[in-house]
């Protein structure tokens, strides 16, 4: 009883003492999952790709699994609130009994979540939130999304080899953004290249015009970019193209948010030639990739998928094949040690599951903006595969 009296307390304890034998049959005959998400606020588009992803799989593949009736329990944290996604996460599992914590589309709410995870024993399936410590936080949490560094660290060396040898960063201030701005500019200095300047900008920004500005005075070669996705992407856009900060006077480096379809259609034509890396890529010319975009596109009113809609479906994928690996067993222990190691193949392309750190190994790919048929894209112009996070000691 010791592990209840923490984070969880006498909430779990009253629960368990309470059930009947009704509810605890019922139960072995359901497994919930808990998804928490900001499903309003500034990031509710981003909630709602990612719970699109979650939907699609279910409704392509059932809602049983092994046995099992799957069940969702949504819980919204309204943004980047560590605290309610702690108060949520806790509701999610004292009072509604879940057997499984997924969904978490930014840090803080994943950082929120963990001590309830951890005490509770629950799986924890990170479906987006990026920042590299996520899984260092409880040994009962998995990503299935990617991390900052894992996609940074090369990108930075790869732009040094393209001649690059000067670059400002512009990044969000919170914890991915910190990360973004700290691994590309590791390997890009590491490759030989110099970072003229640095700026932070606030979490939920409408306007980037200032801090645009100070980028533009420094006169870099190239800028990076870092902002969550949402409404964010297309805001910066704007900014770049009215201060006149565009390829190919001036290289624009990002992750992949910047160029999502919606920012692509706020910047137009001046779009041409951003270059972004990411780990997933709607264009990608591959079957699961055009049968996934299809069947997204058709559920979701020919709105095209995006890195949360992914997250979402490969996270339900591993929640499944893990179950199917158990038998049923939805304990966080068996879950998690059936998750180790795991691999497949995803529209993102080839995904696995390190076994040491519980996070995503996966393809890195860097794309440039280009016209295709007269509508502008991410076209992959470079992949990097089986990258690892390097804070955990990747290669």
């Amino acid at each position: 009883m010791t592990r209840l009296t923490g984070i969880i307390g006498k909430g779990i304890a009253a629960l368990a003492l309470g059930a009947t034998f009704t509810i605890a049959a019922a139960a072995q005959e359901t497994v919930k999952i808990g998804v928490i998400l900001p499903y309003s606020g500034p990031f509710a588009d981003a909630a709602n790709q990612l719970q699109a992803g979650i939907d699609l799989y279910i409704a392509k593949h059932g809602d049983e699994v092994a046995g099992k009736k799957i069940e969702i329990v949504k819980k919204d944290t309204g943004g980047p609130a560590a605290d309610v996604a702690q108060r949520v996460a806790q509701e999610l599992v004292v009072r509604d009994g879940v057997d499984i914590l997924a969904g978490f589309a930014l840090t803080p709410e994943a950082l929120g979540a963990a001590p309830v995870a951890d005490e509770a024993q629950k799986l924890m399936v990170v479906m987006n939130a990026a920042t590299s410590i996520v899984t260092e936080q409880s040994p009962y949490i998995v990503r299935t999304s990617l991390t900052i560094p894992q996609v940074e660290y090369p990108f930075g060396k790869w732009a040094y080899e393209q001649g690059i040898r000067q670059a400002y960063t512009l990044v969000a201030d919170y914890g991915p953004g910190h990360d973004a701005e700290k691994w590309f500019s590791q390997g890009f200095t590491e490759a030989g290249g110099t970072i003229l300047g640095s700026d932070r900008t606030p979490v939920a920004n409408p306007d980037f015009s200032a801090f645009v500005q100070r980028v533009k005075d420094s006169n870099p070669e190239a800028v990076f970019i870092f902002v969550p996705g949402g409404a964010q992407p297309a805001a910066i856009g704007k900014a770049l193209v009215d201060r006149g900060l565009a390829p190919p006077d001036t290289r624009i480096l990002a992750q992949g948010e910047l160029t999502n379809p919606e920012a692509l259609e706020s910047m137009g034509d001046t779009a041409e030639g951003i270059i972004t890396t990411f780990h997933y890529t709607l264009e990608r010319d591959d079957p699961l990739n055009t049968e996934y975009v299809e069947a997204y596109r058709e559920a979701n009113g020919g709105r095209a998928p995006d890195l949360f809609s992914i997250g979402g479906y490969d996270g339900m994928h591993l929640i499944y094949e893990a179950l199917k690996e158990t038998e049923g067993d939805a304990s966080g222990d068996a879950l998690v040690e059936a998750a180790k190691g795991m691999w497949w193949d995803s529209p993102r392309g080839p995904i696995s599951i390190d076994p040491e750190t519980r996070d995503v190994v996966q393809t890195v790919y860097i794309r440039e903006v280009q016209e295709v048929d007269g509508e502008l894209q991410n076209v992959i112009i470079h992949e990097i595969p089986d990258v690892k996070d390097p804070v955990h000691g990747a290669k």
